[in-house]
Parts: structure tokens; sequence; C-alpha cells
């Protein structure tokens, strides 16, 4: 049967029902060869763990060492559709060897979530990290975002709130269940924090300083193509918001002088991942070189869009401060020193 396309929102949303996700105290090594240490595990090209399907990654320098927080897809093979209830953390200083600590956080460690441990990010302040993220609300139609805390970068984590920090209710310009998701927080020079998310439209508010309360009303970034996925980071004066677009989902992104905006389209960044519908990426700059962290749906046994695989690349800059488009490889990176 034929389909008649006839906008972006006819072609993409129904496919965004299914989306998404992006987040902890002991040591398990993580392979795909061998390893005579028990205590380390060395990865060997994209994707970076394949003993289970990780999507959506975060990642958080924090000391010498790199924090990558994942999704878990578990559908099993032959089922269409994100099956997600808890996150994955793992960590390197050197981004090739990662160990993997214990799952940090469920769904079931906030009251007021059904289901669906989607994507989210973590930040750290005053002595304390801060991951916030998406899930489905037992009560509230709709997705909304919640606020884990806890005194370590592996966990455990617990909600900070009792409650939603975001719920659907409460951004009504998309007229969808699924808008308020991918929350992303960015803190400037001058303490002021920021949430930025969403799925079609691009939601940005202030938090206070406590980071569990907004301080002003929801406003909106004005993207062109903008799907899901925002993220922001600096550089040498300039802000890049990076987000995915259209779909199936390429990686685009916009830069300004001004986080608040506005902001100029710059082109796309990263292609369609291999064998998934969606992307989602984390920028980092970690002992001098900048790293694009993504998604894939490679892995053989049963890779895909519901199966996805988290990949490490290196992200360049031109001259004029744009990014180059990002060369995905299955080699990856090298050992950073």
């Amino acid at each position: 049967m034929k389909k008649k396309l006839t906008s972006l929102p006819s072609l993409i949303l129904p496919g965004l029902l299914f989306l998404h996700a992006g987040i902890f105290t002991g040591c398990k090594p993580v392979s795909k060869s061998n390893t005579t240490n028990s205590n380390e595990a060395t990865t060997a090209g994209n994707p970076i763990i394949t003993k289970k399907y990780t999507a959506d990654p975060a990642a958080l320098v924090y000391g010498d060492k790199v924090y990558l927080y994942t999704g878990h897809d578990e559908a099993p093979p032959g089922k269409d559709f994100y099956v997600m209830h808890d996150w994955l953390c793992y960590s390197s200083s050197d981004m090739v060897n990662w160990t993997e600590h214990p799952s940090p956080m469920s769904v079931k460690d906030f009251k007021w979530v059904q289901d669906d441990a989607w994507a989210g990010q973590v930040i750290y302040r005053n002595g304390k990290f801060y991951w916030y993220a998406a899930m489905t609300h037992k009560t509230i139609p709709g997705k909304a975002i919640g606020v884990g805390v806890s005194n370590s970068p592996t966990g455990p984590f617990k909600d900070a709130l009792g409650k939603a920090l975001i719920t659907n209710d409460m951004t009504t310009d998309a007229k969808i269940g699924w808008d308020d998701i991918d929350p992303t927080v960015y803190i400037e020079d001058n303490g002021q924090a920021y949430l930025i998310w969403g799925n079609t439209k691009c939601y940005w508010a202030k938090l206070k300083d406590n980071m569990i309360e907004l301080d002003g009303p929801i406003k909106i970034f004005d993207l062109k193509n903008f799907t899901e996925a925002p993220y922001i980071h600096k550089r040498k004066g300039w802000y890049y918001l990076s987000y995915a677009s259209l779909f199936p989902e390429k990686l685009a992104y916009a830069m300004s002088r001004s986080i608040e905006g506005p902001w100029e389209y710059k082109g796309i960044l990263n292609e369609v991942a291999g064998n998934s519908n969606t992307n989602h990426q984390a920028i980092i700059d970690f002992k001098g070189k900048w790293y694009f962290i993504y998604h894939n749906g490679v892995i053989p046994t049963a890779g895909g869009s519901f199966r996805r695989s988290v990949c490490i690349d290196y992200l360049n800059y031109n001259r004029d401060g744009t990014i180059k488009r990002i060369i995905m490889t299955s080699e990856g990176v090298k050992s950073a020193k």
C-alpha cells in the first residue's frame, strides 16, 4: 500500500512515537576481545561496546576520566519497538579502555514514572551530579523529564524532586505527547544553568542554582529542520547547538555568539548512522582532542534502530570555527595520552 507524503510531521512523527532514549559503583570489564586483566578491557574500534546494546550517549569529563552514560536497548530480535528500563555507565581515562559500572538508575527509582528510560545527560554542580532524563509519566499523558541526583558520577542516583521537572502539559506548542524528551544542560561561565530539550520544538529554560527548578518561562529556539536531541558545547567564544534533523535522522548544527541565540544554521554535521533511524550525540574536549560520540545499529547480532550501539570518532574544526563533517569509522579513535 502506498502512502502519500505530505509534510515533515507526517513523515517523522509516527516513527518518533517510538523514540528514544539517553545514564553507575563497582567495576565490570567490557571488551570485544579476550583480556587477562579483570579490571580493564580494550575495545577495538566502533562500536565501542558489543556485549550490550547502548544508545543515546551522554558524556561527562570529570577529573582525569570520561564518564559515558547510555540508554540500554533490550528489545529482543524481531521486536520493532524500544524496550528500555534502565541506563548504563562506563568510564575511561583514554577513550579506548572502558570500565563498566553497575546500572546507576532505572525507571523504578521514580515513583511517578510508568516506564521508558529514554535519553538524558549528567552534569556536575556544587559537589553533586545531576542527571536529567526523559520517561513516560504514570498519570500525566506523554513524556516527562525527571532529575536524578548523586554524590558520585557512577551513582547510585535517586529522584531529586519526587516529581517531574517537565510534563507534557507544560509545553503546548507541539501537539504531540513525545515533545518533552532528550534533555541536555549547559552551565554558563557566570553560573547560569540552561535546560534544553524537545522533539519537533526545541524548548529551553533557565534553571535555578539548585538545578531542580525552572527560573523563568519556557521558550523556543528557532532551528531549521529540528527533530530532537539538542546538545550545546562552546569553543573560542562560539556556542554550537547540534541536533537530530529530519527522519531518518542526520545530525545538523547551528552557531551563535550567545547561548540564547539567535542561531545560524551551518548544515549537516553527521549523516544517517548505519542501520539506525535515529541519531544522538555528545561532544567533548578531552586531553586536547575533540570527540564526537554517537550511536548506530551495526552490531550483526540483530542490531538496528531498536538495538543500537555507541561509537566514537574525532571532531575537527575549520579555521573559521565551523565544524568539519564527521567521518564515521570502523577503527574509531586512538588512546588519548
